[in-house]
């Protein structure tokens, strides 16, 4: 059938319009593109605001993106896929590291990837998939934290932007060098084969703030860098020190940490010890294990990082719970909820400084405590205090010093807010009883510079003495109670310097009980075994009452009033003890109502230290056989203790009647008789 003239201008025209890409793409492809080196390098270095240059052989092929890539005809057009050798990366203009000037951010030996060529016209490099081949990277950051990695692609200064979807990579080495953290760090990386998850390996040497690290991991061959993409597979063993962390789960669009879900494993010899490393503030404990699930998301302005359902131990303690650090301004946040079933006393020393040396040595801490010093010297890091804050509630359902310690349910709420430090409430069940209290530790340094300035206000309620010390027999008969006060200000660096300036008020309240030499040293009370020791021998004395009340002032706790009443004296306690240089000067003096264990009528010294107390006759008094009368010449106010009385067990309370007879001020004979003897 003849074909018509309009028939033949059209396809004649078709034919045309075929050619011109056909010619284009045979032009191309035959074409010299190291001529297009320099506007290619241009455009790139315009995109990333910093030097990129292709220095090798630049050749042109073409490739089907495929109708997944592009919708519609966009399908089918061919995109053009470069080959580039010997690839360098600079630095950003505005870095001024302060070493290896003369390092580019990145080399590789040969690169390749596609480009879509519809996108130039939007002034946009889009790149699929970008492969390395032998890859060098360097990372820098400066003292400043000026760095090298992060790409402002957002800059108005350039038309241009850079779309990278995905990487992969093959053998080459990833280094870091950080001033602010101290790190000089290698990865070499290399393929792996037969492998259906991961596609390449990578081993891990270096320092980090001085110590050695080395590692191992794995990950996938692609490295997605889109939000949507399918998520990047890691695995990684890391070791720092004492502290090893090991991870595997998945990396999505690791350009921006869009989201990482990991199971995540950590050990070390103190959660104070993974502040360099996680810039999170812990406090100081015994060595530690968890695992759980970590989740991060970065936004704007901030993110989160969740570890969730994690589980471990710290000393011999478990733990359990959630947390979540919160990136934001001024300071980033942490809160969440810690639990433990069982909380063994001796693993909360490490807070204080009080642990072992044995654990101070575990932990990266050097032995500072004097020798015959007992209050712990260690200093508290308030340095660190002001980089976070904290909202996290702990809580425990049994505490032990030993398998037969009966203190329960701790619940505390730990805040932290531009450097101080509450805990609020800090409340204790122990031995039928309570333990309430509040602290508050100012080290903002804006009131003590380099120090903490802090409060305590305490109160124990019916804390029975049986229960306290089950395994002693001799206290089962026991209905005696323990009340007491405290409230106290102080500032210092350790715990024994805020002691040694603490300023405030002590009272304590002992009704029904017994005592002996045994039973102080199980309740770590030295000064009080060696007492007793000199009054008694190691015999069960019967405990009516016993009544203190101290005032504080920089340290030095002064008796205003302190009886002891057995079945066979009433003790009258005067003097001081320091906190400061944890020396004492109490007098007892002995009011017996009989001639049987407490022989001795004159009036004893306790002196020494906290670690050695020594208990002697005190001969200056001893002189004065009047002397019974002038130790009681002036009694100090009750009206302090009498809360403490009222909240006493019933009607019959021994510490009412004593403290009401104590009220009467005792009259001294006259000169030259002898006080009557008692019956």
């Amino acid at each position: 059938m003849p074909v018509s003239r309009r028939q033949k201008i059209s396809l004649a025209s078709a034919a045309v319009i075929l050619a011109i890409p056909v010619a284009a793409i045979a032009v191309l492809s035959h074409a010299d593109w190291n001529r297009a080196k320099p506007w290619l390098n241009a455009r790139v270095s315009e995109a990333l605001g910093r030097p990129f240059a292709i220095e090798g052989d630049l050749s042109l092929t073409w490739v089907q993106p495929g109708g997944s890539a592009q919708p519609g005809w966009r399908g089918y057009l061919p995109w053009p896929h470069l080959q580039a050798t010997k690839v360098r990366l600079g630095n950003p203009a505005n870095l001024t590291p302060d070493g290896d000037t003369d390092t580019d951010a990145a080399t590789v030996s040969q690169l390749a990837f596609s480009l879509n060529p519809l996108a130039l016209f939007e002034k946009k490099i889009v790149i699929p998939q970008l492969r390395l081949d032998a890859p060098q990277l360097h990372l820098l950051r400066n003292k400043d934290g000026q760095n090298n990695w992060t790409f402002d692609q957002n800059s108005p200064s350039s038309p241009w932007r850079l779309e990278l979807q995905s990487v992969v990579f093959s053998k080459g080495t990833v280094s870091l060098v950080d001033a602010v953290t101290q790190a000089r760090l290698q990865a070499d990386v290399d393929t792996i084969s037969g492998d259906a998850r991961y596609g390449i390996a990578w081993k891990l040497s270096g320092t980090y703030h001085g110590d050695k690290v080395q590692g191992d991991g794995k990950a996938g061959s692609v490295l997605s860098l889109q939000q949507d993409s399918t998520p990047f597979p890691l695995q990684a063993s890391v070791q720092t020190g004492k502290t090893s962390l090991a991870i595997e789960g998945t990396l999505t669009r690791p350009a921006r940490l869009a989201a990482l879900d990991v199971r995540l494993k950590i050990s070390g010899p103190s959660m104070a010890r993974l502040y360099p490393l996680t810039g999170v503030l812990l406090p100081e404990t015994p060595h530690f294990s968890t695992e759980g699930h970590l989740t991060g998301t970065l936004a704007p302005g901030g993110g989160d990082w969740v570890y969730d359902n994690f589980t471990g131990k710290v000393g011999s303690s478990d733990v359990q719970g959630k947390l979540v650090f919160s990136g934001r301004k001024p300071r980033n946040l942490l809160r969440g909820e810690v639990h433990s079933r069982l909380l063994q006393f001796r693993d909360l020393g490490p807070l204080v400084g009080a642990d072992s040396s044995a654990s101070k040595s575990e932990r990266g801490v050097p032995q500072q405590q004097p020798a015959g010093r007992v209050l712990p010297v260690e200093t508290f890091k308030t340095e660190r205090w002001t980089s976070l804050d904290a909202d996290v509630r702990y809580t425990a359902d049994k505490i032990t010093r030993d398998a037969d310690l009966p203190i329960s349910e701790l619940d505390t709420h730990v805040l932290l807010s531009d450097g101080v430090l509450s805990l609020a409430p800090l409340n204790f069940n122990i031995a039928g009883g309570t333990l309430r209290s509040q602290i508050k530790l100012d080290g903002s340094g804006k009131v003590i510079p380099n120090g903490i300035a802090a409060e305590l206000t305490a109160s124990a309620r019916h804390l029975h003495i049986k229960q306290l010390f089950p395994r002693l027999d001799a206290l089962q008969a026991s209905v005696g109670e323990i009340n007491g006060d405290a409230s106290l200000t102080a500032t210092g660096n350790s715990v024994a310097s805020l002691l040694g300036s603490s300023n405030g008020e002590v009272r304590a309240l002992i009704n029904r009980g017994s005592i002996s030499k045994l039973l102080l040293e199980e309740m770590g009370l030295n000064i009080g075994s060696v007492v007793i020791a000199k009054l008694a021998g190691d015999k069960q004395v019967k405990l009516n009452c016993m009544a203190a009340d101290f005032v504080v002032t920089k340290g030095l706790m002064q008796t205003r009033q302190f009886i002891v009443d057995t079945d066979d004296a009433v003790l009258h306690i005067d003097g001081t003890v320091n906190l400061g240089n944890e020396k004492l000067e109490l007098t007892l003096q002995p009011d017996s109502k009989g001639l049987r264990i407490f022989s001795l009528r004159s009036p004893l010294y306790v002196h020494g230290t906290f670690s050695k107390p020594d208990v002697s006759v005190d001969k200056g008094v001893l002189a004065l056989r009047t002397g019974s009368a002038l130790a009681l010449a002036a009694v100090a106010p009750f009206a302090a203790l009498l809360p403490l009385v009222n909240t006493g067990p019933g009607e019959a309370n021994e510490c009412a009647a004593l403290l009401a007879q104590a009220r009467v001020k005792p009259v001294a004979p006259a000169p030259g008789k002898q006080p009557a003897k008692k019956r």
